[in-house]
Parts: structure tokens; C-alpha cells; sequence
């Protein structure tokens, strides 16, 4: 068996061997994993002379670990295997012969079969086994720690025993964590001690021999330290040993490894939980700021700061000491059972080490940074607890504010809109946030100094600007402006930042200061493009400055229409956007200039569709830098809306704003024209083209007309005036005519729809004539379920808005809207997609009909034009009320047919004759439905469709759905009863009662005293339960 293992292992692991050979030999080793026998064989391969191949010995270990792990061996199968390993170990690495010594890869594997039979044996039947792997580091007859290959196995089973047992960051199962703490207290009672010792023998040995080893242990003990005695690691004799490799220097000033461990190390040792008193007892104990101050000023960190040559990996690892050491601070002081005496020397702790702090914040490499801000973020946050600050940490936070604005700045060796540093530029982004932060903290804190530091950076910046114009580095500008952009979320209200989301008035002054520096200052015309892209978003985000500065808005918009023409393609498209912004916010003030902005920016109206290639980049990192053609279009919109809305101010006669409405889309319905007979062949350019004009036709509608139909917000611009809508019922025209040709290209029928939306802004009443255009378009053959829910949702609005006005065309057209939704409604499901498209279309027609219902448009639906398909309308809401399977998905719409049907008992069923109240009157009178017989039909079809749901075994009363059904079921109940009387009552007691068995006195009580229809509901859920 030995020697078929083997084989397999080579055939399998030989990268020549043939396919089908190395199939079979996989799946012989995959069942020796479940072999009872086979991890004895592969004990025997691994520890046999001579030995195997190096593969064939890595997957017989392998095989054992996994009979270990899975096969659950016995304590004698177990201790077989600790005697063959252990005899195996004491010859290999016992006596010192380098030749002998297994391959890295082999000791890894090996240390965690041993820590696998620690796990099993150490309890009992191994309890030497730390003894045992001590004895392995010291050679025969030698009183020294001196055999090397020893002392390295026995530290990788130290810290293999570590990640197996101590690793928080290890999930486990809890019969696992309660063995694991076991056995971590057995090696405390047992062990800790000699083990500790060897520590100290080793760092004592080989401090100035073999770097490997020192590494090795102070790894160890950073590892260990956290789950045995402080006491073992903070005593003289170890740390007389630790503190010196903290110091160490080497000649080169490069790397050292064993410098970096001990720091490390030490980082551990500083974060071991301990009680306040003890911890800050410790920090000062071991002398921590000396010795981080030392090695700040030590070659790697200081004679060689901002050379090739520094140290980034010993100021990390410091950087990591000091965020402990501030983190474990700022925790003692706030706990509350701190006493005095230790508040008052973390008080002077937290003081010495803010400036250590603030050197590793502010280094020049992001990493290094973002290692202490969790520790200043504790910091700050701390200081924001106290209800007053003292002078003593007031005069820490200008340091503090400061740093944290220089780190805000670009270092000098990036550069800005690069695509090969797009990734750096993100990083630097998220720094920024991460400060924003930190920053906001600081206001918080001390409002005044935030108000002073960054007024009067934003204001030397411009001094300096003035001084030096384009010569001024960028990177100090841009700094200026970010800060100012992040200023008003001071200065404005509704930020957050000021008391109760007021705004600060010393803020909002020096505000205003800003802008007015801003605007007046050239910026505009600096020759690097962030600098250009700053001052746009700050205008955007600051408009409302120039709705009482107005005489600067003329000078803005000429900067702006400037640099929509940038060379820099993102700034060009961002441009758009910001411009459509700024316009639409200041459409009162900027109408004067209407004109001259459309002949301004005419030039980039004109539309050049690119059918993306099949290399197309769908995964950009960001809006930023999506510079393709789909992007480039998508910003391109936001002029069209931008001319909407900067020719379409109120100070702007009807016929001006025809006019230029007229001039934007008169090139468009040209182009379209042209594009449209290569478009009906199939043309995919020629297609895309036009989605694109429709696209801007609708933008530009919405531009000059937000109005909403049925709307009567106090904010809300009236109706669009006749002159205006003429010109875009043309629009509305010409995009009929492509829906019409192209309504095969679901792209197109998007566009349509997405144009239809915003054209009813401009159109208002005019767009009724046209309504059966568009469902005849919109709802063709070729529509998908989803795209006919969206288009019952904008006739919903269209119905809501002109309810006066519809009725006629409603009628004309009701009876093929709806046939067209039935076709949608049973066509069949293909997957999840469909079925949630499908729960979609079934809300949005059932929706539909109450709009109708609600809008007094009921009569449409019976009269003589759709009369013949009110039989048709009901059947449909009826199956739909009855369709409750688990595997429909249709309980919601189920809810909304039969609150459906109570709304068309209440519409049609005439007055009522009876009552619902806590003490009901008997029902008087005879129905009187306004359509003859409804009143019959309300029993024989709405209240059986009642009882075709409840009796269904499908219907669980108890499931959050089913109870809102059952909640509208007996809203329905209730509606008959009121329409019908003592009609509904006799056949309740003719018919329902004996069939369920019951009298039906608690039924008929609970209908007709159940004034908010819960109590009804929940007696028939009841009913129901109990009956089943």
C-alpha cells in the first residue's frame, strides 16, 4: 500500500503525467481520506530512510492531519503517532545536522500535525509535551540553548500553539473555545514559566548571533503575551534584554527585521488588557515616550526623512506603539472607576504623547498616517465628552487642526488627473474623508479655532495668489479650496455642524468673505484643471451667495461657459453638470442673459451617438473618470436641461422662450429626420442616435418645466402657457413618429417613455390627444412586463392631473389599454425575473383602476364603449383576489384586489342600508344600486370570492401577508353588508352559516360592530384557525 500511495502522489503531482492516469490518482488519495488504515502508511512514508520525494512526504502529512482532524482517532492511535513523531523529531532535529533538516514548507506542515497532538494529548497521555521540544534546543552534553534546528522548530510549535488556541481573530465553536481556554490554563499552570525562561535564554544567546532566532522569539512573545502573566514579560531581566533591539541601530540605516519585532513586540505588550490603574502604571514603567522619542530621532526616521533610504516599516510599527499606547490612554480616562491619582498621570500621558502622535500623522506616507488616526479619532472624541476643555488640551488642538489640514494637501510628488495614478488619487480621496472627520471633531470642540485656522488659510492662500499668480503651486490652492468647500457645513444651515443645525453667523460672514475673495480673486483662469473643477463645485455649493451678490453672476457664468469648452475632458463634462446646477438655482436671476448662453454653448448641443465596442470598460472605478461615450452623452443632457431652465425664467416673454425652445430643437428634429431611414434597417448607430435626441428632447422639456399635473404645491410653477406647449406638442410629434418606425428597439421605446414623462411638464392638457399615440406605442407587442407597469404608473399621474379633462379620451381608449395589459398579465413566467415583473404589472393595474375609481372617472368603465369589457375587468380582479398560492407571489396583489372590489361596492352599490357602529340599527330599505343588479352581483361574485380565499387550505391566517388580505376580505364583507342590508344577511344565514357550522351570531356581531374593521378580521381569523 506504501508504495501504491507514493505513486499516486507522484502521478498526481507531475505536471507530465497523462490526464486521465492523474484523475484516477486523485481520486485513489481523495478516499485514503477515508481510509481507517491510511494515515498509519503515510506516518511510515514520511519518517521513512530513505526518504521520498519532498511532495509524497508534504501529502502523507497531510493525510494524517486530516485523520487527525476528521476520523477522530483514539488515545491509542494518537500516542502511536506522537511516539513515530516524536522519534522521527529527536533524530532529525536532535543532534544538530543542518543536512538532515527538513525544507521550510515540510516544518510548517509538520508543526501543525504536532499542534494537532497537542490539541488531543496535552490534557493527558502528552503533558511533557512542551518539555519535550525544550529538550530538542539544547545539543547532548551542553548546558546551553545552543542546537539551532531545535530552537527553530520549537518557536514555530510555540507559535503555531498560539494561532491554534489564542487567535481572536479565529472564529470557533464554543465546545472548541472552552477546550482551547482549558488548555490555555493548563500551559499557565504547567509550563508558562520554563517556557518564559527559554525567552529569555534565547534573546540572551543569540542577541548578537542569529537575527532568524531573535525575530523569531520576540514574534513569539508578542504573540503569547496577551494570554499569560504581564509579570513574565516586565521584569528586569527580560526587558534589560527586549529594550536594547527596540534601539538598535545598523550601520546602512536600511532595514532591520529584528528592530521592527521587538517594536512590535512591544505593541503587544503595551495592549494587553489590564485594569486603568495598572496600564498607565505600565506605560510609564517602561518609559514608552523615551524610547519612541529616541527612535524618532534615531537615522532611519530622521536623517533619512524624505529620502529613498527611510524607514516606512519601523515608522509604521512605531506609528502602531503609539495609536496603542494613545487608544489604552483615552480608555482609563474614560472609565469611570478611574481614581484621581490615575486621571491625573493619564492627564500628562495623553500630553506627552499627543506630539509623538502628531509626528507619525503627519509623515508623508498615507500608511503611516492612517495607523495613528483610529488614536486621534479617540482623542478627539474624548474631548468632545468634556463639558469644558482644559487650557492644558485646549493648546493642543491648533497642533492637532493644523496637521490635520496639511495632511489634507497633495504631496509633491503627485500629480492630479493621471489615469495611471487614478487608484492613488482614489486612496488620497478616502484620506481625505477619513480627516473630514477628524476635522469636524475639532469644530466641535472649538468652533472659534476651527473659524480663525481655516479663514485665515483660505485668506493668505489668495493673498499669495495675487502675489504670485500662475506661479503659485497648485497644490496649495487646491488646498484652500477644499477647506473652503468643506467650511459650510459651518456656515450654512442644516449641516450638522452648528447648535441645533443652525448656522454659525461668524462663519457664514467669513463665508461670504470667501466667495467674495473667490470670485473677485481670477481663480478661474489658474492654469491647472482641479483648481477650475474646485471653484465650480464651490459656486454650485455656495449659490445662494449670489442671490444677494447677483452683480458677480454675469462674471460666473462667463467663467462657466468657458470651461464647459475645457480641453480636459473631465472637466468638460463635470462642467456640464455644475452649469446645469448653477443655472437651474439661479433661473430668476439669469434670464437676462438666455440668449447669449445658447449661442454660447450651442456648439456642444450637437449629438454624435458611439455604439460602445465589445472592449468597452463596464467597470469604472468611478463617475470621475468615465470618460466614455455612454458618459460623455449622460452629462451632455445636463446642458439641454440647463437652456430649459435659463430660457424658461419667469422675466422671459412666451414668445422668447418659443423662440429658443424652437432653436435648441430645431437641429434635433433635422438630425432625426436624417437618421431615421438607416435607423428602420437595423442601423445601430443610427438607432442609438436617435434614443439620444428623444433623450434630449425630453431633458429639455423638463428644463424649461418642472410642473407636475395634479399638483398644487405652493412651490410648484403654474401650467405651461399655449405658445409653449405648441412647440412641444411638435417635439411630442416627432418622437411618435420614431416610436411608431422603431418600436421594436426597446432602447427606443425607453427613451420614449423617459421623454413622455417630462414632456407632460410642458405639454399639460395638450398631451390627452396624443394619449392613444403613446399606449400604442408604449404598450405594443413588443413591450416587456416591466415596461408596462412604468407606463400605468405615468398614466396614473396623467389620470390624477387632469381628471377634468381625460374623461373622453379615457373612454376612447380604455378597452385597448387594458386588452393590452391582459396580454401581459398571461403571458408565461420564465424565471425570477419574470415572476417579479410580473407581481409588478399586477400592482400597477390594479393601482391603475383605483386611480380611476378615486378620480370620479368610475362611469368609464360602464359606459357604452367599455361596457362590453366590464365583465372582462371584474373576472380579472376576481382571479386575481383568488390566486393566494405560495409559489404565486400574488398575496400583495390579492390585498389589492379585494380592497379593489370594496372601492367598486362603494361606488356602485347606492346608499347604504344599514349601519356599522358599536350599537348597530337593523337595516332599512332596499338596495337601490346605481347599476340595476349590482347589488345581487355584490353577493353572488364579490362576497363568494370572500369565501373562495378563506376556505382555500392554501390561506394560512397566520402569515404577515395572508392577515393583510384577511384585513381587506372583511373590509369587502363589511361593504356588501352596507350596500345590501338584510338581503346580505338572509343569505349569510341561508347559505355560509350552515356550511361552517356556526349560528353565526359572533359572525354577524363582529361585522357590524367592527367600526375599523380589526376586530371583524380578527374574529375571521379566528373562525379559521379554529375550523381547520
Amino acid at each position: 500500500m506504501e508504495s501504491q500511495i507514493e505513486n499516486a502522489i507522484e502521478i498526481a503531482w507531475n505536471p507530465t503525467s497523462d490526464q486521465a492516469l492523474k484523475s484516477q490518482a486523485f481520486d485513489y488519495l481523495h478516499q485514503l481520506r477515508t481510509d481507517p488504515q491510511a494515515w498509519q502508511v503515510c506516518v511510515s512514508l514520511f519518517t521513512r530512510t530513505p526518504r521520498p520525494s519532498e511532495v509524497v512526504r508534504l501529502v502523507s502529512l497531510e493525510i494524517v492531519n486530516n485523520a487527525i482532524h476528521v476520523q477522530s482517532l483514539d488515545t491509542g492511535s494518537l500516542i502511536g503517532l506522537r511516539d513515530a513523531l516524536l522519534e522521527y523529531v529527536r533524530s532529525t532535529y536532535g543532534a544538530n545536522q543542518p543536512s538532515q533538516i527538513d525544507s521550510s514548507s515540510l516544518q510548517n506542515k509538520l508543526t501543525q500535525t504536532l499542534t494537532l497532538l497537542f490539541v488531543s494529548l496535552y490534557k493527558q497521555a502528552w503533558e511533557t509535551f512542551l518539555d519535550d521540544f525544550l529538550a530538542l534546543t539544547i545539543l547532548p552534553g551542553s548546558a546551553q540553548r545552543d542546537n539551532v534546528p531545535g530552537v527553530i522548530l520549537y518557536l514555530r510549535i510555540l507559535g503555531s500553539i498560539h494561532d491554534e488556541i489564542a487567535d481572536v481573530l479565529v472564529s470557533r465553536q464554543n465546545d472548541q473555545v472552552r477546550s482551547h481556554t482549558e488548555l490555555k490554563d493548563l500551559i499557565r499552570a504547567r509550563d508558562v514559566t520554563k517556557v518564559a525562561q527559554s525567552w529569555q535564554d534565547l534573546l540572551a544567546q543569540y542577541g548578537n548571533q542569529n537575527d532568524g532566532i531573535v525575530e523569531m522569539t520576540l514574534k513569539v512573545i508578542g504573540k503569547w503575551v496577551s494570554w499569560i502573566d504581564i509579570s513574565l514579560i516586565i521584569n528586569d531581566g527580560m526587558l534589560s534584554l527586549i529594550l536594547p533591539l527596540v534601539g538598535r541601530s545598523n550601520e546602512s540605516g536600511g532595514e532591520d527585521k529584528v528592530r521592527d519585532a521587538a517594536v512590535e513586540a512591544f505593541t503587544e505588550i503595551v495592549g494587553k488588557k489590564m485594569r486603568p490603574a495598572d496600564k498607565t502604571e505600565m506605560i510609564s514603567f517602561l518609559g514608552l515616550q523615551n524610547i519612541i522619542s529616541q527612535l524618532i530621532t534615531s537615522p532611519p526616521l530622521n536623517d533619512f526623512k524624505g529620502t529613498p533610504q527611510y524607514d516606512t516599516d519601523l515608522a509604521e510599527a512605531i506609528a502602531k506603539l503609539v495609536n496603542t499606547v494613545m487608544a489604552d490612554i483615552v480608555r482609563v480616562l474614560e472609565d469611570r472607576s478611574t481614581d484621581d491619582a490615575t486621571r491625573a498621570k493619564s492627564n500628562q500621558l495623553l500630553r506627552d504623547f499627543i506630539p509623538l502622535l502628531l509626528r507619525f500623522f503627519s509623515d508623508e506616507y498615507d500608511e503611516i498616517c492612517s495607523t495613528v488616526i483610529p488614536s486621534l479619532t479617540d482623542v478627539l472624541a474624548y474631548f468632545r465628552k468634556l463639558p469644558e476643555l482644559p487650557a492644558s488640551f485646549s493648546s493642543t488642538l491648533p497642533p492637532i487642526l493644523n496637521a490635520i489640514i496639511m495632511k489634507m494637501r497633495y504631496d509633491e510628488t503627485s500629480s492630479w488627473g493621471s489615469e495611471d495614478e487614478q487608484t492613488d488619487e482614489a486612496e488620497f480621496q478616502e484620506l481625505r474623508k477619513r480627516l473630514q472627520v477628524l476635522q469636524k471633531t475639532v469644530a466641535v470642540v472649538d468652533q472659534n479655532l476651527y473659524v480663525e485656522v481655516l479663514s485665515n488659510l483660505v485668506a493668505t492662500t489668495f493673498q499669495n495668489l495675487d502675489e504670485q499668480g500662475s506661479q503659485m503651486d497648485w497644490r496649495d490652492v487646491d488646498l484652500a479650496l477644499h477647506e473652503m468647500f468643506l467650511f459650510g457645513e459651518l456656515a450654512m444651515p442644516n449641516q450638522g455642524l452648528g447648535a441645533k443645525n443652525q448656522a454659525s453667523p461668524v462663519a457664514s460672514e467669513r463665508l461670504v468673505a470667501m466667495m467674495t475673495k473667490m470670485v473677485q480673486s481670477g481663480i478661474a483662469n489658474f492654469p491647472h484643471p482641479a483648481i477650475l473643477l474646485h471653484y465650480m463645485e464651490i459656486c454650485v455649493r455656495y449659490c445662494a451667495f449670489f442671490e444677494s451678490q447677483s452683480a458677480f453672476i454675469g462674471q460666473v457664468l462667463e467663467n462657466f461657459v468657458r470651461l464647459v469648452h475645457h480641453e480636459h475632458a473631465r472637466i468638460r463634462t463635470r462642467s456640464w453638470y455644475l452649469f446645469h446646477r448653477f443655472v437651474k438655482h439661479l433661473r430668476a436671476q439669469v434670464g437676462n442673459v438666455a440668449e447669449t448662453v445658447i449661442q454660447s454653448i450651442g456648439d456642444l448641443l450637437p449629438i454624435h451617438a458611439e455604439v460602445p465596442g465589445d472592449d468597452a470598460d463596464d467597470d469604472m472605478s468611478s463617475d470621475q473618470t468615465d470618460n466614455s461615450a455612454d458618459a460623455v452623452f449622460a452629462s451632455q443632457l445636463y446642458l439641454f436641461e440647463a437652456i430649459g431652465c435659463i430660457s424658461s425664467t419667469a422675466s422671459t416673454p412666451i414668445e422668447k422662450q418659443a423662440l429658443f425652445a424652437r432653436s435648441v430643437m430645431g437641429p434635433l428634429f433635422a438630425d432625426m429626420e436624417q437618421h431615421l431611414p438607416r435607423a428602420k434597417t437595423g442601423d445601430a448607430q443610427a438607432i442609438l442616435q436617435i434614443h439620444h435626441i428623444i433623450m434630449a428632447l425630453g431633458t429639455l422639456a423638463h428644463g424649461f418645466s418642472d410642473w407636475t399635473p395634479g399638483a398644487n404645491s405652493a412651490n410648484q410653477r403654474p401650467p405651461p402657457a399655449k405658445a409653449l406647449s405648441d412647440e412641444f406638442a411638435r417635439a411630442a410629434e416627432v418622437i411618435l413618429i420614431a416610436l411608431s418606425e422603431l418600436n421594436s428597439s426597446s432602447e427606443i421605446r425607453t427613451a420614449c417613455r423617459s421623454a413622455f414623462s417630462r414632456l407632460l411638464g410642458v405639454l399639460g392638457s395638450a398631451v390627452l390627444p396624443q394619449l392613444p399615440q403613446w399606449i400604442d406605442g408604449l404598450l405594443s407587442r413588443s413591450s416587456s412586463k416591466d415596461e408596462m407597469a412604468m407606463f400605468l404608473r405615468l398614466l396614473d399621474q396623467v389620470v390624477y392631473g387632469f381628471k377634468t379633462e381625460i374623461y373622453d379620451v379615457l373612454n376612447q381608449l380604455l378597452t385597448p389599454l387594458l386588452q393590452r395589459v391582459f396580454g401581459g398579465l398571461s403571458e408565461p413566467i420564465n424565471g425570477t425575473d419574470d415572476e417579479i415583473q410580473l407581481a409588478e404589472l399586477r400592482r400597477e393595474y390594479l393601482t391603475f383602476v383605483v386611480v380611476i375609481l378615486n378620480n370620479d372617472l368610475a362611469g368609464v368603465l360602464v359606459s357604452e364603449a367599455n361596457q362590453g369589457f366590464f365583465e372582462s375587468l371584474v373576472n380579472s380582479i376576481l382571479a386575481l383576489a383568488t390566486d393566494i398560492s405560495p409559489s404565486s407571489g400574488n398575496l400583495p396583489a390579492s390585498r389589492l384586489s379585494f380592497g379593489l372590489l370594496a372601492k367598486m361596492a362603494g361606488v356602485w352599490g347606492g346608499p347604504d342600508v344599514a349601519n356599522i357602529s358599536a350599537n348597530p340599527s337593523a337595516p332599512s330599505g332596499s338596495p337601490s344600486p346605481v347599476i340595476p343588479g349590482f347589488d345581487q352581483f355584490l353577493i353572488d361574485r364579490f362576497h363568494s370570492v370572500c369565501w373562495d380565499v378563506l376556505r382555500d387550505q392554501q390561506f394560512n391566517p397566520s402569515d404577515a401577508q395572508a392577515k393583510q388580505v384577511l384585513h381587506e376580505i372583511a373590509g369587502l364583507e363589511q361593504a356588501i353588508y352596507l350596500k345590501t342590508g338584510e338581503k346580505f344577511l338572509q343569505h349569510l344565514q341561508s347559505t355560509l352559516f350552515p356550511g361552517l357550522g356556526i349560528d353565526g351570531n359572533d359572525f354577524l356581531r363582529a361585522m357590524t360592530t367592527a367600526t375599523d374593521r380589526k376586530a371583524f378580521s380578527k374574529y375571521l381569523q379566528g373562525l379559521l384557525i379554529n375550523s381547520r
